[in-house]
């Protein structure tokens, strides 16, 4: 590896976040090399696309199909927060096999405990080692604007005092849940976001730079009980929302899919009754979701329902919907930003989030051997 490489996920960073703010130095760099659109992995939400993309697979080979799983075989309902579920190898297990360092950095801690198997050190900002603090500061909350700051800073600091090869910087989208594009807040957030990748690249004499988003975000105003839409048809279902994890400040655990349960006599029917409701895109069984979204069969439910633009799942006796709801995980957050900047990209194609995982298995830890 003759050059550090840079990897930045910038969580929920929409085309429309960077339409509407200067980003005087992502648009540098951009200048510099080059800016493109592609599409994240469905379902849109954080774990699956983040382990597409340190891994440069789809989820039918990883394994991770969502935030929150329930299991077929023990009926039990699991986090999908720990690398035990990660079934392809990462860009950090090659990369230490291959005598490189890698580095990741996180806002979210889940996000550590999910992708930090194989790095040589990662770090969250919920949870920083002591030494990281005194270089960096304390960290904010990370229901904050300034907390992805902090992710970038941290980074810099760190390699300011320790050389990786790989590194992995992965942020939180509070601010894009909370703030819409147009919105003071979000203008304040993406221009300390900028400032700090700008402080990073200043730092780093030699480097790839590679930035790009794991989902978009839309504004959100109706919410639909898919088992409740069901159960007056006389079907019992039971839905498991793909959005859900621990930071329900976020989203409320409320997404534009999600996976239902239910009995197979009942899923002709069940279907028939979905397709006619409004404010449904689609519904698929499970066979037609995997071979058309490239998800491992036995981690989806018996359907997948996907949402209108507008659209999310939920039950209205656990959560009330809150006034100006911005959430993602249908197709209508597919569209991420990619961002590319320094050498050796020339006559690589980047079409989808995971080929930065790609980039770096193909091109990274394919050439030369490991200073």
């Amino acid at each position: 590896m003759a050059l550090m490489t840079v990897l930045v996920m910038i969580d929920g960073f929409d085309p429309e976040y960077v339409d509407s703010s200067p980003m005087s130095n992502l648009r540098q760099l951009a200048k510099q090399g080059f800016m493109t659109e592609a599409k994240a992995m469905m379902p849109t939400v954080t774990n699956v696309n983040n382990v597409s993309l340190v891994t440069a697979s789809y989820p039918e080979a990883h394994g991770i199909t969502s935030n929150y799983w329930r299991n077929r075989e023990d009926g039990k309902e699991y986090y999908m927060e720990s690398g035990e579920f990660i079934l392809a190898e990462s860009m950090f297990q090659r990369a230490t096999k291959q005598g490189a360092r890698s580095l990741l950095v996180t806002a979210k801690d889940k996000l550590r405990k999910l992708l930090g198997e194989g790095t040589t050190l990662s770090v969250s900002s919920e949870q920083p080692p002591q030494w990281v603090v005194d270089g960096v500061g304390e960290p904010p909350p990370i229901y904050s604007i300034e907390v992805n700051e902090w992710v970038i800073d941290a980074g810099r600091y760190i390699l300011s005092q320790e050389h990786y090869d790989l590194v992995y910087l992965t942020t939180t989208d509070y601010a894009m849940h909370t703030y819409a594009p147009e919105e003071p807040e979000s203008a304040r957030h993406i221009e300390l976001l900028d400032a700090a990748i700008g402080r990073l690249m200043d730092s780093l004499p030699d480097v790839q730079l590679l930035v790009t988003a794991d989902h978009g975000m839309s504004s959100k105003g109706r919410m639909i009980h898919l088992p409740g839409e069901l159960a007056s048809r006389g079907i019992q279902a039971q839905a498991v929302p793909i959005i859900k994890d621990l930071y329900t400040v976020h989203h409320s655990n409320l997404g534009g899919c999600i996976y239902l349960y239910l009995q197979e006599s009942d899923k002709e029917k069940a279907l028939e009754v979905l397709r006619g409701i409004d404010g449904i895109d689609e519904a698929l069984p499970r066979e037609e979701a995997a071979k058309k979204f490239h998800l491992m069969s036995g981690r989806i439910g018996d359907l997948m329902v996907l949402g209108a633009p507008d659209v999310v799942f939920g039950d209205p006796q656990e959560v009330t919907m809150p006034p100006t709801l911005r959430s993602h995980g249908s197709l209508h957050e597919e569209r991420v930003p990619i961002i590319g900047y320094g050498s050796g990209f020339d006559g690589f194609e980047f079409k989808e989030n995971k080929d930065l995982g790609r980039f770096v298995f193909e091109r990274v830890l394919a050439s030369s051997p490991v200073r």
